[in-house]
């Protein structure tokens, strides 16, 4: 019998990165391993060069197999433990799902520097500028997009629970820690997500943690 896979993350608080393939992994009821490194302090530096030559996390040890970058490792996922079923199966959906998935993956840069990853965090955000408002407003349409035009067959963005939903539950997440404003396509789709036992199992266990960020903290 093959030996699980090791996945390593950093803090569940904070690291929105890691969320998106232990989310995959969970949700698909792949078993695996964990390893946590906390963000930004020495044990981190001293032992992330053991994982991964990019020197972030995630990172996935299948055996012999090392594999960086949370879409990279979705994909090794979806081929290797998944057989194909990370993606929807219809042609239309799933290129689709690769093309908001890779937007996600490469994009919303204010998004990620003004509205930080802090599931701990129940506040409005202090000020959100015109950037991360034009990214915000382009989130809400692709959800939208995605749950009128493929949505049919269940509450995720395809449906079915996917890759793309894994890229995008941290946006979820972030969405209420800074009690965003959403429309009802969009709020249905974040209740979706936080109603998934993966997901409720990240928040709780990240709720427990000690270490905060020092930039990325529960106060403005």
């Amino acid at each position: 019998m093959n030996a699980k896979p090791t996945l390593v993350i950093g803090n569940k608080n904070y690291s929105s990165w890691s969320l998106r393939p232990w989310i995959l992994l969970r949700q698909f009821g792949i078993a695996f391993d964990e390893v946590k490194l906390p963000l930004d302090t020495p044990e981190f530096h001293a032992r992330i060069g053991a994982y991964s030559p990019a020197g972030r996390v995630p990172v996935l040890i299948d055996g012999n197999v090392h594999v960086w970058d949370s879409l990279a490792i979705c994909e090794y996922a979806n081929d290797y433990f998944l057989d194909g079923r990370g993606w929807p199966a219809g042609r239309a959906a799933r290129g689709s799902a690769r093309a908001i998935s890779a937007e996600m993956h490469s994009g919303f840069s204010a998004l990620r520097t003004h509205l930080p990853m802090n599931t701990c965090r129940r506040e409005s955000a202090p000020a959100i500028g015109a950037d991360t408002a034009a990214d915000i407003a382009r989130i809400r349409a692709i959800w939208r997009e995605a749950r009128e035009r493929h949505g049919a067959n269940g509450p995720f963005l395809f449906g079915g629970f996917s890759i793309a939903d894994a890229m995008y539950a941290p946006v979820a997440s972030r969405f209420v820690s800074y009690a965003v404003e959403l429309g009802a396509v969009e709020r249905g789709y974040v209740e979706a997500l936080f109603a998934l036992p993966a997901l409720r199992a990240w928040m709780a266990e990240a709720a427990t943690e000690p270490l905060a960020v020092e930039h990325e903290t529960t106060t403005p």
